[in-house]
C-alpha cells in the first residue's frame, strides 16, 4: 500500500482529466504526509520500538506502527520481523488495519458492484444485498463527476490501474440524503473465468488517516515538547519510553531508561506504594488522578514532590498494553502551600489568642489561657513566669533589669509527659518562686526582652525558645515554648509567632495587675470606710457582715453604719451607690462622712435624707450642692447618666428608752422586722427616689420595736443576682428570718440565738456566692432600757426647781451605786436647770440615762439654741456652759418638736475614761 501513491500518480499525470483531480490537489499536502508516515512506520525512523505508537492509542487514536510492535504472545497478531519473513494465525489480526478504515469490494465486466466486503458494509454504511448490482459511478460520485467517472471506470475495465482521492456520498435509506465521504481508492483490473475484464477496488478512508496523523502529532508532542513528565510502562512495570523532559530530570538519553523499575527512580517505602498502584490500575482499569510521589532526583538531596496521573492504554481491540504516566514537578508549590498553611495556622493561632486570652482579669488564669492556645497546636510543653513583685502588687515592676530577680512559677502545659525533662534539670513547680542564673538564655531574654533560643537540655526536649513578655515597654515575665525531639525545630517565622503571641498575653497580664491594683486599693478604701470591728449601740444588740464582690465585678459602693446619737440613740444607716470600681467607693465614703455629720447635727431622718441627696447632686458638680440646685433646671436631658451620681439608703434612728425606730427610705430595699414568736415581715416604709435625683421629698414612718425584735438592713447583692431575681431573693431572705431567736441544737431552749448565728445562717441559706454585687447586711436585736435605769421628772418654771432637780440627781446616783458621780453631775444639772429657767420657755424636764454612761437631759419649751461663748476675765457669768464642756464627756443641744433639749454625758466610774476635778476645772476657767 505504501507505493500505491507513485503509481497512482504515474498513471494520472499521462492521462486526461481525472475525476480525483480536486479532491486530490485539496488534499494533497495532508495525503502525502500519511503516506510519508505510513512509510516510516508513523513515527519517521522505521524502528520496532512500539513505544510511540502504544503512546498514540493511550491518547485515543492509532498508528500503523502497531504493525511493527505488537505485544508478544498476544494470539491474533501479524508480528513483522527483522528478516522480512511473515508468520500467519488463525485469529483476527491486531495491526494498522484496527485503526485504519480499509474497505474492499470488486466491479464486474458489466461495471456493476458483483462482491461487497463486511468492511465495506462498516465504511459506507450499505448492506451487501443493497450493494451488490449498484453502479458505483451512478451511486457515490457527485452528478457533475460522472461523466469522468464513468470514462475512469472504462479504462479500468480496459486493463489499466487507477489511484486517486475520491469524494463521494453515500445514498441515504430509501433515496433520502446522504452523508459525504472522503476515500482513497486503488483499483486494480482483473481477468474473471470467461476471460472478461473486472476489477477490485481498495478504499481507504482519508478521514481516519487525518486522525491517525493528528494523532501521531500529538503523541510526538508529548515526548518531544511536553513540559510534563511522560512514561510508557508496559504490564510487566517496566518503561517501554519516555518523553524529553522526564529524561532531562533523572538523566541520560531516553532510550537509557528503557527497561527499568519504579525501584530505580524511588526509594522504599515510596516505590512499594507506586508499584502497588501501578499494579492496580493495570489489574481494574481505575485511573488515578493527583498521586503524591516523594523522591530524590541523581545528584541533589533535595527531596523533591510529583503530582502523578495514571490511567491504563489499550490497542485498538481494547486490550490493555500498558499504563501511561502524567507527572508533574510540585516541589515548589507544596513548598508554597506549606508557607501558606503556616502562614494559615499562624493566624488562627493569633485569632484563637484574640478570642481567648485576656477573658479574665485574673494573673494565673491569663496565663494559663495562653498555654491552652498554645499547646499542642504550636508547641508540645510551655510554660509561664512572672515577676514575684508583679503578684504580690509592687508599684514598680522589675523592668529591664538584670534578668535574674524572682520569678514565680504561674502555669505549665504538656502534651507528651507529665515528667517534661527527662535527664535534663529538675522542673520548677507551679506556684514555686525561682530565679534563673545571669549568664542563662533565659536571664538574658529578660533583661534585652529579646527571645532566646535555649540549649537542648534532657532526651526528650529538642528546643526550647525563651520569649519574654513585654507590655508598654515594661517585662512582666517568661514564657518559654518547647518542642520535642521528632517535632519540626522552631523557624523565623515560629520566632515572629512566639513574640506576638507573648506580647498579646503580656498586654492582658498588665492589664490584670493594673485592674488588681485598683480593685485592692478600692477594696482597701471601702473597708476602712467602713465601721471598725463589731459596733456597739445602747439598747441594740448589733451584728454586721460585708461580703465583696469578685475581682471581675470590682468593687461595689455598699455600706453601713451605726452612728451613737445623743440621749442613748442610734442611727442605723444601710446605703448603696450605684456603680462599681474606685469611682464608687469614693462616692460612699463621701455619703457616708456626711451621714454621719448630719446624724451628729440631731436632724430628723427624713432632714438627713433630704439633705443627702443634695450632697449626691453635688458630687459631680464643681460647685457642689448649691451650684446643682440652681443648675438643675438647666441641666440637659440627654446628659450622660454615667456622670451622676445615685445611691439608695435607709436611715433608721432608735430610741432606747421608748423603743422606737423612725425610718425614712431613699429608694432602697425595705427593712425587715422580726417580732419573737412571729414571722418575719418587711415594714412598709415609703421608698422615695434615690439619693442623686431631688425634687421629692422623703416620708417618715415611726414604729414600737418590742423587745428583742429583729431589725434586718441589707443591700440588692444579697437577695438579687442573674440566677434568682429580686422578689425570689426577698422571699427565701424572710424566710432565712423567720423565728431566728429559736435556739440552735447546742443551746437551751430558752437562750435565744446569737445575732452572729443568725448572720451566718442567712449568709448560708441565699446564693450569697454569686460574686456579682457586693453585700452589706447589718441585723439589730431590740434590747431596751430597763425602767429602773431611767429617771424623768417635771420641774415647774420657778427658782426653787433648781435646787429640787440637785436633790433628784443625788438621790437617782444614789440609787445606782454611782456616789463618786453625784458632786459633778449637780454642779452640771444645776447650770442646765437655770439656763433653762434664764433663757428656756414653759415646764422644765429633767431626765437621767443609765446604759454605758450617764446621761443627763433637760427639756423645755424654748427654741433658742444655747451657744457657748468665751467670757472675759471681768465678767461675772457666761462661764455655765463651758464649766459644763469641762466637766462632761461630752455635751450638746437637739431640737424636738416641742422645744429643745439640752443634755451632758458623764463615763461611768471604773471605766477607761477617768472623771475631771470639779475644783481644778473651775480654776481653768481663771
Amino acid at each position: 500500500m505504501s507505493e500505491i501513491p507513485a503509481k497512482a500518480t504515474e498513471s494520472t499525470d499521462t492521462e486526461s482529466k481525472d475525476p480525483s483531480d480536486g479532491a486530490r490537489a485539496a488534499d494533497d499536502s495532508g495525503l502525502s504526509a500519511a503516506a510519508r508516515d505510513r512509510t516510516t512506520g508513523g513515527d519517521g525512523a522505521g524502528s520496532r520500538d512500539g513505544a510511540g505508537s502504544r503512546a498514540a492509542v493511550g491518547t485515543g487514536g492509532g498508528g500503523a506502527a502497531d504493525v511493527e510492535a505488537a505485544p508478544p504472545g498476544v494470539p491474533g497478531v501479524m508480528a513483522g520481523h527483522g528478516s522480512g519473513d511473515s508468520m500467519w494465525q488463525i485469529s483476527p489480526p491486531g495491526s494498522m488495519y484496527d485503526y485504519i478504515k480499509v474497505a474492499s469490494f470488486s466491479i464486474g465486466a458489466d461495471g456493476l458492484v458483483d462482491q461487497w466486503s463486511l468492511r465495506a458494509e462498516q465504511l459506507f454504511g450499505i448492506s451487501a444485498e443493497r450493494a451488490v448490482g449498484m453502479d458505483p459511478i451512478e451511486a457515490f460520485i457527485d452528478p457533475d463527476r460522472r461523466e469522468e467517472g464513468q470514462r475512469k471506470m472504462a479504462e479500468v475495465l480496459d486493463g489499466r490501474e487507477w489511484t486517486g482521492v475520491v469524494p463521494f456520498r453515500v445514498p441515504g435509506p430509501d433515496g433520502g440524503e446522504g452523508v459525504d465521504g472522503l476515500a482513497e481508492v486503488y483499483v486494480m483490473p482483473t481477468t474473471v473465468e470467461d476471460g472478461e475484464r473486472a476489477a477490485v477496488c481498495i478504499v481507504v478512508d482519508v478521514r481516519t488517516l487525518r486522525r491517525i496523523e493528528t494523532d501521531l502529532a500529538a503523541s510526538q508532542s508529548i515526548f518531544g515538547q511536553s513540559p510534563f513528565g511522560f512514561l510508557l510502562i508496559d504490564p510487566d512495570l517496566r518503561v517501554r519510553r519516555v518523553n524529553e523532559r522526564f529524561a532531562s530530570i533523572y538523566g541520560g538519553a531516553v532510550d537509557d531508561h528503557r527497561g527499568k523499575g519504579v525501584h530505580d527512580y524511588l526509594r522504599s517505602p515510596e516505590a512499594e506504594r507506586v508499584e502497588a498502584t501501578l499494579r492496580r490500575v493495570m489489574q481494574t482499569g481505575d485511573s488515578i488522578t493527583d498521586m503524591h510521589i516523594t523522591g530524590f532526583v541523581p545528584g541533589s538531596d533535595e527531596r523533591r514532590h510529583w503530582s502523578v496521573n495514571l490511567y491504563r492504554v489499550h490497542s485498538g481491540t481494547g486490550r490493555p498494553i500498558g499504563i501511561a504516566w502524567l507527572g508533574t514537578d510540585i516541589t515548589a508549590r507544596r513548598a508554597a502551600a506549606r508557607e501558606a498553611a503556616a502562614a494559615r495556622r499562624n493566624l488562627a493561632l493569633l485569632n484563637q489568642a484574640g478570642s481567648r486570652i485576656g477573658n479574665s482579669l485574673d494573673l494565673e488564669t491569663t496565663a494559663r489561657e495562653l498555654l491552652d492556645v498554645v499547646v499542642p497546636g504550636f508547641c508540645d510543653l510551655a510554660t509561664v513566669d512572672l515577676y514575684q513583685g508583679l503578684l504580690v502588687g509592687d508599684e514598680t515592676p522589675p523592668g529591664l533589669a538584670d534578668g535574674s530577680a524572682e520569678l514565680r512559677r504561674v502555669a505549665f502545659a504538656s502534651a507528651v509527659s507529665d515528667a517534661p525533662f527527662v535527664g535534663g534539670p529538675a522542673p520548677v513547680r507551679v506556684g514555686a518562686v525561682h530565679h534563673y542564673p545571669f549568664n542563662s538564655p533565659c536571664a538574658d531574654a529578660l533583661r534585652t526582652a529579646r527571645p532566646q533560643q535555649v540549649p537542648e537540655e534532657g532526651n526528650l526536649i529538642q528546643t526550647t525558645l525563651a520569649v519574654p513578655m513585654v507590655a508598654h515597654d515594661t517585662v512582666v515575665g517568661l514564657v518559654q515554648f518547647s518542642r520535642t525531639k521528632g517535632s519540626e525545630p522552631f523557624g523565623e517565622r515560629d520566632r515572629a509567632l512566639a513574640v506576638e503571641l507573648a506580647a498579646r498575653a503580656a498586654v492582658c497580664i498588665d492589664n490584670a495587675r493594673l485592674y488588681r491594683r485598683e480593685h485592692e486599693r478600692a477594696l482597701i478604701l471601702q473597708r476602712s470606710l467602713l465601721p471598725p470591728g463589731d459596733p456597739e449601740a445602747s439598747g441594740l444588740d448589733i451584728a454586721c457582715r460585708y461580703l465583696p464582690g469578685n475581682a471581675a465585678t470590682e468593687v461595689g459602693g455598699d455600706w453601713f453604719d451605726v452612728i451613737e446619737l445623743p440621749g442613748h440613740r442610734t442611727a442605723l444607716v444601710v446605703g448603696d451607690v450605684m456603680g462599681r470600681g474606685l469611682r464608687a467607693a469614693v462616692a460612699m465614703g463621701e455619703l457616708r462622712t456626711a451621714v454621719r455629720t448630719l446624724a451628729l447635727l440631731d436632724l430628723e431622718p427624713a432632714e438627713v435624707l433630704s439633705a443627702l441627696d443634695e450632697i449626691a447632686r453635688g458630687l459631680g458638680t464643681p460647685g457642689g450642692g448649691q451650684s446643682a440646685s440652681r443648675t438643675a433646671a438647666g441641666r440637659p436631658r440627654d446628659k450622660d447618666l454615667a456622670e451622676v451620681y445615685l445611691a439608695t439608703c435607709v436611715y433608721a434612728v432608735y430610741d432606747s428608752v421608748t423603743r422606737r425606730c423612725t425610718f425614712a427610705n431613699a429608694g432602697h430595699l425595705p427593712p425587715v422586722l422580726v417580732e419573737p414568736g412571729e414571722s418575719a415581715l418587711m415594714l412598709d416604709v415609703p421608698p422615695g427616689m434615690p439619693l442623686g435625683v431631688g425634687g421629692e421629698p422623703f416620708e417618715e414612718v415611726e414604729v414600737e420595736l418590742p423587745e428583742g425584735a429583729l431589725l434586718a438592713l441589707y443591700t440588692d447583692g444579697l437577695v438579687e443576682s442573674r440566677d434568682h431575681p429580686l422578689d425570689e431573693g426577698l422571699q427565701a431572705f424572710v424566710g432565712a428570718l423567720t423565728d431566728p431567736a429559736q435556739p440552735p441544737a447546742t443551746l437551751r431552749a430558752d437562750t435565744p440565738r446569737s445575732l452572729e448565728d443568725v448572720c451566718d445562717h442567712v449568709l448560708n441559706t441565699l446564693d450569697t456566692h454569686h460574686g456579682e454585687d457586693d453585700i452589706a447586711l447589718l441585723m439589730a436585736r431590740v434590747q431596751g432600757l430597763p425602767a429602773d435605769s431611767v429617771g424623768d421628772w417635771t420641774l415647774p418654771r420657778e427658782p426653787r426647781s433648781v435646787g429640787r432637780a440637785r436633790e433628784y440627781a443625788r438621790g437617782q446616783l444614789l440609787s445606782w451605786d454611782l456616789e463618786p458621780l453625784v458632786d459633778t453631775a449637780e454642779l452640771l444639772v444645776s447650770e442646765l436647770v437655770t439656763n433653762a429657767l434664764r433663757y428656756g420657755e414653759g415646764e422644765i424636764r429633767l431626765r437621767l440615762l443609765l446604759d454605758r454612761t450617764l446621761v443627763c437631759e433637760v427639756w423645755d419649751a424654748g427654741l433658742v439654741q444655747p451657744r457657748r461663748r468665751r467670757a472675759r476675765d471681768t465678767d461675772e457669768g457666761g462661764r455655765g456652759l463651758q464649766l459644763v464642756g469641762l466637766l462632761s464627756a461630752a455635751w450638746g443641744s437637739r431640737r424636738t418638736p416641742r422645744g429643745k433639749t439640752v443634755w451632758f454625758e458623764l463615763p461611768l466610774p471604773g471605766g477607761e475614761t477617768g472623771l475631771t476635778d470639779p475644783a481644778e476645772a473651775l480654776l481653768s476657767l481663771f
